[in-house]
């Protein structure tokens, strides 16, 4: 009998056929060939089956039916794929052996077996373990097929993770939807996630502003200018500041002390998925769900990169014959043939750890290109297989070498340093697209206070200074500064807080199991800032991530039910660790899911004792757009943890109103009461505090925070009052909110001009009745 081949998907599947059956007649949804029969799953075709496949009341979403803890889990098919499913389940009767070859991974495994499992599929298995799509890995894997019951402990770490999120899901969102009638989706990990929105959000509202000064020079040794700062206690007074910049200009000066050493700067890590979502971020503005499927397809489609969905940044030495292939064929690609020739070889060797470090691989390898030349890439492919290539080379080039200058220039008894870093050898930085020359490069004092404190100039040119030789101050220019809080988000760091969420957990040894995983996997965390989108939680305003007003709620909610764990690191950790520890064999997954059905319970109980959220929590208004009338938005909410899904959704422009439990009306329900507020601010939910009284003559309302302006609480009453959070380029605090209400104005900022340069203003308020601001020097 033929052997069945089950592949993740069709273009993987029609590749291995390629290589395993090359006359494989092409029967659209399989290929079949002389030994094998080569199909796909298209991702899941089989899940955890929803509450209501269990018994047709949980329906309606009642709370005295929770929680809900199956006895045995159920399997239920993806009605958009049951197809696919059935021609699976008839091309096996035909065969007497099947082979994996889902994704090498913890996800793949539970896709093949949820439908191995649904289907009763009791033939022989074996499994296809590759990182790349080349016919010589193929090849390879299929020489050294191993039997799948080698791989059962990760098949029982996939069904606990599954099982586990599903019981936290389903439970918690249906406990917290019931309770604050408005559909909030909770889960393991992106719960967490949405809370380090909402504290850095609450650090940056909760921002106290200083305005402080630094005193520059410029410098002249015979016609050679460097820059330094004053050293002292920072300056707070503007006269005293200003004073010592009179003292200091236009004097002559000695160099005090001068130092400088020698630096060697190594080339970044190989990419893992989430280092190659933060830097196409930074660089492209690309979503971590964009790079995702960008990388998907130029393994899948165009298979010129390795197996994307990894976390090691390392390779081991079985992966170093391949990458010597891989340079000789970037040496005859017109893109990167120079770069290629320029290479040398022996920098990539087993002996290489910033490369070769087997100890840090585990399922997967870092990402690196494939042997075969890319071609008909699309231009966003082309950059994400270009950031990849360039720092696959960089590490075939030495070191780049630097001399570090530090002077201590003193004038009329006050020291001023400057910082120099010159480049002695470009090393692997030849590597890299210069799109800008070396610019100051600005240091940050302890403490987290503004940039621009200490300057480090990065020259290309010779710094050349005579410690002996007299200087000269030309000009010294005291400077106004102002602490800043720390930055919004962007998916970029927010997938970087991800990965290093728990590392400082005092715990040591729950530290150590988040060390290599964070929160949630490399192949999950697109997934989980698109849910947060999509619930509602959070919002992109430009590169920013934004948490709105109903992601606020929902973790103000779960924090003040009793039940921080579902949005603290901790969980996952926890259960990282043991769901690592069930994949090597050494811990039960009969006994993990017993413990996480007890903190179902807990959940749900605890969610029971709490109060109600106020009418009107989770309201969310927005200026109209041009031509458009403004209305409430929930936006388009699934309450699924991080598997299964409610299938109950609210539509754009709607408000949700969740019936009580005790009517046993479906839960939540929804109807359109959308309305147009006079003044068109976002008005936020009545959990967060006033901020000041509202400056419109005669108005008794007061100033609160909505998603993107400060309105007034009475808006219905008329009052047409708001300051808007961007202002001049500038972002509006709430300090500053208050000075302009109680003031009229905030204190001196720096606003940049069109052209680059900067001037000094500030934020007046002209019209008490609107908020009106204007700038005025």
């Amino acid at each position: 009998m033929k052997t069945l081949i089950i592949a993740e998907k069709p273009d993987m599947g029609r590749t291995i056929a390629a290589v395993v059956e090359p006359k494989a007649a092409n029967r659209r949804t399989y290929l079949e060939g002389e030994r094998y029969i080569i199909t796909w799953a298209i991702g899941h075709l089989v899940a955890l089956a929803e509450p209501d496949r269990y018994d047709e009341r949980y329906k309606r979403w009642n709370d005295r039916d929770l929680p809900i803890i199956p006895d045995t889990f159920k399997l239920w098919p993806n009605p958009r794929t049951k197809d696919q499913l059935k021609q699976i389940g008839d091309l096996a009767k035909r065969c007497g052996r099947l082979v994996n070859a889902c994704d090498a991974g913890r996800e793949g495994q539970l896709i093949f077996h949820y439908i191995r499992q649904y289907l009763k599929l009791s033939q022989p298995t074996e499994r296809l373990w590759i990182s790349d799509l080349t016919p010589e890995t193929i090849r390879k894997g299929f020489d050294n097929l191993r039997s799948d019951g080698e791989y059962e402990p990760l098949t029982k770490a996939a069904r606990a993770r599954s099982e586990a999120d599903w019981l936290i899901g389903m439970n918690a969102s249906r406990a917290f939807t019931i309770k604050h009638k408005a559909l909030l989706s909770v889960g393991r990990v992106q719960t967490p996630v949405l809370a380090l929105l909402y504290d850095r959000h609450k650090e940056i509202t909760a921002f106290q502003s200083d305005v402080y000064y630094i005193v520059k020079a410029v410098f002249d040794q015979s016609g050679f200018t460097y820059t330094g700062i004053w050293q002292g206690d920072r300056l707070t007074d503007k006269e005293k500041a200003e004073a010592l910049a009179a003292k200091t200009t236009n004097k002559p000066g000695a160099i005090k002390d001068y130092r400088v050493n020698e630096s060697k700067e190594y080339p970044f890590k190989l990419y893992d998925l989430t280092l190659l979502q933060r830097e196409a971020n930074g660089r492209f503005g690309y979503s971590a769900k964009k790079t995702l499927d960008i990388a998907q397809a130029l393994y899948e489609k165009h298979k010129v990169i390795t197996y994307p969905r990894t976390n090691s940044n390392y390779v081991t030495e079985e992966n170093l014959p391949v990458m010597q292939k891989v340079l000789t064929m970037l040496q005859g690609t017109d893109s990167y043939g120079e770069l290629a020739a320029g290479a040398d070889r022996g920098r990539v060797h087993k002996g290489n750890r910033a490369v070769c470090n087997p100890s840090k691989v585990e399922d997967h390898h870092a990402i690196m290109p494939t042997p075969k030349k890319a071609g008909g890439l699309s231009a966003e492919e082309k950059n994400v297989y270009d950031m990849i290539v360039r720092r696959f080379l960089s590490h075939y080039y030495p070191p780049a070498v630097y001399n570090n200058h530090v002077v201590l220039t003193e004038v009329e008894g006050e020291t001023f340093r400057s910082k120099a870093k010159e480049q002695l050898d470009q090393g692997w930085k030849v590597v890299l697209q210069q799109d800008a020359a070396p610019s100051a490069r600005k240091g940050k004092r302890k403490g987290g206070d503004d940039a621009g404190d200490d300057e480090e100039i990065e020259l290309d040119q010779p710094f050349r200074l005579d410690p002996k030789g007299q200087v000269r101050s030309k000009n010294v220019e005291a400077q106004e500064k102002t602490t800043q809080p720390p930055k919004p988000y962007t998916e970029g760091t927010l997938l970087k807080a991800m990965e290093g969420a728990g590392k400082s957990m005092e715990d040591d040894e729950l530290r150590e199991a988040m060390k290599d995983s964070g929160l949630g996997t490399p192949a999950t965390r697109a997934a989980t800032i698109e849910r947060l989108k999509h619930v509602g939680y959070i919002a992109l305003s430009g590169k920013k991530l934004e948490i709105t007003s109903k992601g606020s709620a929902a973790i103000d909610l779960i924090r003040s039910a009793g039940v921080e764990l579902l949005a603290s690191p901790e969980m996952t950790g926890r259960w990282e660790q043991r769901l690592h520890q069930i994949s090597r064999g050494e811990a039960s997954d009969e006994q993990f899911i017993a413990k996480v059905k007890q903190f179902a319970e807990m959940v749900v109980d605890k969610v029971r004792q709490q109060r109600p959220a106020a009418p009107g929590t989770f309201e969310e208004r927005e200026r109209p757009a041009s031509g458009r009338k403004s209305g409430t938005r929930s936006g388009k909410a699934t309450a699924a943890g991080q598997s299964g899904s409610v299938r109950t959704t609210a539509k754009r422009g709607a408000k949700v109103e969740a019936t009580s439990a005790a009517s046993g009306n479906k839960a939540p329900a929804f109807r359109n009461t959308a309305s147009a507020p006079a003044s068109g601010v976002s008005t936020v939910a009545p959990y967060l505090q006033p901020i000041v009284p509202c400056p419109r003559p005669g108005c008794s309302g007061t100033i609160i925070e909505g998603k993107r302006g400060y309105g007034c609480s009475a808006f219905r009453e008329g009052c047409k009052f708001v300051i808007w959070k961007e202002q001049q380029g500038k972002s509006i605090s709430i300090p500053m909110v208050k000075a302009l209400a109680e003031k009229g104005a905030t204190s001196t900022l720096t606003f940049k001009r069109s052209d680059g340069s900067s001037v000094k203003g500030k934020l007046v308020m002209v019209d008490r009745s609107s908020g009106t601001l204007e700038m005025r020097t």
